[in-house]
């Protein structure tokens, strides 16, 4: 009886123990990182508020307000709004290196043409809108995937030891509800050409055996022509470049808690 009490005893004491190492080692491994962001507006944060510098960036961001919370060894954003694959290529892997343990990439919407296809949709018809998206989808598929391998070629090559965190893009609209603006076959055709740029970032991710961030189910309920408080901007005249971009909410509603599980 005693040594089955004193055997329990110690079980539970080392269940403690590895709970307790388990629990603390992800805060441990965060303050040890090497955080680097990579991307476009989406990771720079346009449209989260102070944004500053040529490439829009904000604390309010993702990347940032993992920073703030984690407080990493090293943290670095060269992530800029308008981005595209070749210009992370060319102005943003620079900055890792073989000791960064940590890297973000959001990344591809520019590159098939995300600014265009959405000014084609408010300024132009439901057909013109549907053919713009139609002929973005394309090269989703055709040409995307080439262009990803090379941006996470470059990241393996240059940060050998980090951990890699793909995270994509928002569906915009809460489809089925009454909404003003574009019509309802626009939308619809807009958010398929989303769905289809995620997956094909999500495939990419696992060819490299990179993370996926997937932060579409976080903003249900917060989309636009949703019901609920909105965690992306609409059409924006006054501030035309942040329309369709995540709002501060988005960021830290949306984006941030995403990031922070899939990261670790």
């Amino acid at each position: 009886m005693r040594r089955s009490r004193l055997a329990t005893l110690a079980a539970t004491s080392l269940t403690a123990i590895v709970a307790t190492f388990t629990l603390a080692n992800p805060a441990q491994a965060a303050a040890g990182d090497r955080y680097v962001a990579l991307g476009d507006s989406y990771a720079a944060g346009l449209g989260a508020g102070s944004e500053s510098g040529s490439c829009k960036r904000s604390p309010n961001a993702y990347p940032a307000l993992w920073a703030a919370a984690n407080a990493p060894a090293s943290f670095t954003s060269v992530a800029c709004s308008g981005a595209t694959t070749s210009d992370v290529i060319n102005s943003q892997l620079s900055a890792l290196s073989s000791s960064t343990t940590l890297v973000s990439v959001t990344v591809g919407g520019n590159d098939v043409g995300f600014s265009s296809i959405m000014t084609t949709c408010v300024l132009q018809g439901t057909t013109e809108c549907v053919n713009a998206v139609q002929v973005a989808e394309n090269k989703v598929q055709s040409t995307l995937p080439g262009l990803l391998d090379n941006v996470y070629n470059g990241i393996r090559s240059k940060a050998p030891n980090a951990r890699v965190v793909v995270v994509d893009y928002p569906v915009f609209y809460q489809l089925g509800t009454v909404c003003v603006g574009l019509s309802a076959e626009s939308r619809a055709k807009i958010n398929e050409g989303i769905n289809l740029l995620d997956g094909v970032l999500s495939q990419a991710a696992s060819r490299h055996g990179f993370r996926f961030a997937d932060v579409r189910s976080s903003f249900v309920g917060h989309q636009l022509c949703s019901y609920g408080s909105k965690w992306l901007h609409a059409l924006n005249i006054v501030d035309i470049n942040i329309s369709y971009h995540p709002t501060s909410a988005g960021q830290s509603g949306g984006y941030y808690p995403v990031f922070r599980s899939t990261a670790g």
